[in-house]
Parts: structure tokens; sequence; C-alpha cells
């Protein structure tokens, strides 16, 4: 029984989904501290993504996991809908406009390293969203979640942060230096969406998976999966082009100073 499931059991509200509500406070904090009457401030649509982010968490978390049905709301709500709504928030920007400038450069320093380089390429995201996905399901990973309440909060916390992490290195409004192409991170979306959807197609026919759960149970959450799933994905992937500014060739830059200084 995992922690969200305790909380259930127990016929209360599980006090871990509380944590949402508390990264939100901050986030409110942080933001409040820009209000300036004669600056910028903090653009209100970011604090709205991210609440609706911890909203999302607090959902998920908070989601009765009782059966496999349930377990893929979780998964969904915490793994794909939260990240992408979380990171749309820009909660690294608004640190760094926060902190003290010393500590906002080691910050940067930071993103810059070369491990956060890898770390920071779709490609790694990917692997950590998609093949935890395959590894939960096609190894007694899931079966061993359900009784283990430490692991079941390890897979989500693993969910949540890869998620997090891969839509941030695809349309993150955040520092994200090395960023590939937008051609690029589009291919690895189109990946993940059919890897997700393979996944999902095992999971509704019952083939090669490891999942206590009747049939009826494995097609309902299959199709949850594949269906929101792709919602999520394609969210993610309006999310890059509206942020998409195609970059111009070193001609056309230098044909666009010319006109400019004449």
């Amino acid at each position: 029984m995992s922690l969200a499931h305790a909380g259930h059991a127990g016929g209360g509200f599980p006090a871990i989904a509380l944590i949402p509500a508390a990264l939100f406070w901050a986030y409110l904090a942080a933001a409040l501290r820009l209000r300036d009457p004669g600056g910028p401030g903090w653009p209100h649509a970011r604090t709205a993504s991210f609440g609706l982010g911890a909203l999302l968490l607090a959902g998920g978390l908070a989601w009765p996991a009782g059966d496999f049905v349930g377990h893929m709301w979780q998964h969904l709500l915490i793994g794909m809908l939260a990240p992408l709504a979380l990171v749309l928030g820009a909660p690294v920007t608004l640190l760094l406009r926060t902190l003290d400038r010393r500590t906002g450069r080691a910050l940067v320093h930071l993103l810059r390293h070369p491990t956060a380089r890898v770390l920071g390429h779709p490609v790694t995201g990917l692997l950590l969203t998609a093949g935890g996905l395959w590894l939960l399901y096609l190894t007694p990973l899931y079966r061993a979640t359900l009784d283990s309440p430490a692991l079941h909060t390890l897979v989500n916390v693993h969910f949540l942060l890869s998620g997090c992490l891969f839509a941030w290195s695809i349309a993150g409004p955040d520092p994200g230096p090395h960023r590939p192409r937008v051609p690029v991170r589009l291919v690895v979306i189109g990946v993940g969406v059919a890897a997700h959807a393979t996944i999902a197609q095992l999971l509704y026919a019952g083939l090669f998976v490891d999942v206590p759960a009747t049939a009826a149970e494995l097609r309902a959450g299959a199709t949850l999966m594949y269906y929101l799933g792709d919602l999520a994905e394609i969210a993610l992937a309006l999310a890059l082009l509206a942020t998409w500014r195609p970059e111009r060739s070193p001609r056309r830059r230098a044909a666009g100073a010319v006109a400019a200084n004449t």
C-alpha cells in the first residue's frame, strides 16, 4: 500500500498531497517579491501555469490508486500533465530573478556544466520517462510497488522528476543551454508518442506485461494511457511550437544588419 493508498484507506486526505500546495506557496511568494510598480513584475500566466501544475500534482498524489485504472490516473497526472504545467511556469527563471547575484551566477554555471548538457538533452528525458514505463510494466517492478509504499513513492518521484526534465528539455521557457534544434525535439516527441502507444497496446492485449490486474482493468488503464498520453504529448508539442522562433541563416542575418544600417 502506497502513501496515497494509506491516506484513503484511513478515510482521510493523504498528507503527501499537501506538498504541491507548499511548492506553490513558495513560488507565489517569490513572484510577489518581484512586484514593483515601476518594473515588469512576473507574468500572471506563468503563475497560473505553475498553480495548475501544483493542482494536478496534488490530484495525482491524492487519487485513490486501489486498482490499475487508479494507478494509471496517478501516472498521467504525476508523470505527464503536472510536469508540463509546472515547467511552463518557468520556476528556474523565477528563482534566478529572486536570488542574489552571486548565487544566481553559481546556478547558471551549474546549468552550463557538461553533466547538465547530457541530462538536459531530450533523448535523456525520453529514456527516463518512456524507458521507465517499459521497465515498470514489463518487469516485476509494478508488482513490487503494490507491496512496498516506499518503492511506490520512489517510482512516483521518478516519473515526476523525469517528466519535468523531459518537458523542460523540449519546451521549457527556463534557461536550457545546448538544446538541440526544434526539428530534432519534434522527432523526439514523435518517438515518445510511439513508445507510449506501444506499451499501451501491450497492456490492452495483456502481452509481455507483468501487471496483476483483470483484463478489464488492463484495457481501461491502457485506453487512458493511449488517449490522455497522446493529449499530453500534443500539448507538449504545441508548447514547443508556440515558443519557436525560426533561426535565420548567417546570410540573412548579415543582410538584415546591412538593411538596418542603411
